[in-house]
């Protein structure tokens, strides 16, 4: 099975902010963060510092998709946010590009194991598929 985390962040979120959701949306589902394959974000996250030193800190790739791609998975989300819509393009950035990485890596359907998490400058999810 394969496991993804899909992030969003506002800019200039620090990564200590993201490690600490990522680790404590995991410990309280009850999931080893080794078992996360990959980090998924919006294509205009690919640059952003925290991103970056999340997915070196955790040594995951970390995959970026347009807001074209992301907008198919706007049926399956848990929560639209029309200002996430506002600022790219796309309903909800965790869900989507969790679900999205899933199934590219699987090639298969994927589904939320852990709906959106919000933190004051991040959002989280969990996805998986296979």
């Amino acid at each position: 099975m394969i496991l993804t985390v899909g992030l969003g962040c506002q800019r200039g979120c620090q990564v200590e902010a993201l490690l600490e959701l990522f680790g404590s949306a995991l410990a309280e589902a009850g999931i080893d963060p080794g078992q996360v394959s990959a980090l998924a974000s919006i294509a205009h996250k690919r640059d952003e510092p925290g991103m970056i030193a999340l997915a070196k800190a955790l040594n995951l790739p970390l995959q970026c998709f347009d807001a074209q791609q992301l907008l198919d998975y706007e049926g399956r989300l848990s929560h639209r946010s029309n200002v996430a819509f506002a600022h790219t393009g796309c309903y909800g950035i965790a869900e989507s590009a969790a679900l999205a990485l899933a199934e590219q890596l699987a090639n298969a359907p994927a589904r939320l194991l852990i709906t959106r998490k919000k933190a004051a400058r991040a959002t989280f999810a969990l996805a998986c598929a296979g």
